[in-house]
């Protein structure tokens, strides 16, 4: 038997011979740390409860989780806390950098509970229901509820502007003729 292979032992419950392997203790160390700088390193939880803010300085809550993919240990986005039982998802897209306190998006999300209002500020009602494309996850249509029960469905196309609240393109008269 030659000096490099592994010894074989019998194992008497099977009657066959086992392979004994020594102890290899591995361990890991963050390799090739000195391509990124300390400055640029960071964990995850050290993002748990920083501000969320947009480009118009509009607070949206605080950040609550990180999600990672678990097979590319990329983030998807973060969980923001925004009141009780007011927690919301925002994708990576609307991420525009963290900062030692803050989360910058770089644009403002849709978000349920949100108020509408038409094209010369006058309010319709507030969102009700996100309606999203299931492939791809995209924002098709909000639905606006304008009464104690009556809602109504209208196209992303009909959204003039996103911020503290949602602007639509057509006027109240207007809008209350969409089907």
């Amino acid at each position: 038997m030659s000096s490099n292979l592994t010894p074989l032992v019998e194992n008497s419950d099977i009657g066959y011979d086992k392979q004994i392997f020594d102890n290899v203790i591995m361990s890991t160390k963050l390799a090739n740390t000195a391509t990124v700088p300390a400055s640029k390193m960071t964990t995850a939880d050290t993002f748990v409860g920083k501000r969320v803010v947009d480009r118009e300085g509009i607070r949206y809550g605080k950040v609550k989780h990180i999600h990672i993919n678990q097979d590319t240990l990329k983030v998807t986005g973060v969980t923001i806390h925004q009141g009780f039982r007011r927690d919301y998802f925002l994708d990576v897209d609307y991420i525009d950098k963290f900062t030692t306190e803050t989360l910058l998006l770089n644009t403002s999300p849709i978000r349920t509970s949100v108020t509408v209002v038409d094209i010369d500020g006058h309010k319709i009602g507030k969102v009700k229901k996100l309606h999203k494309n299931t492939q791809t996850g995209d924002l098709e249509s909000i639905e606006i509820q304008d009464g104690l029960i009556h809602t109504k469905v209208v196209s992303k196309a009909e959204i003039w502007g996103i911020g503290e609240k949602i602007i639509l393109r057509v006027t109240k008269a207007e809008y209350k003729t969409l089907e």
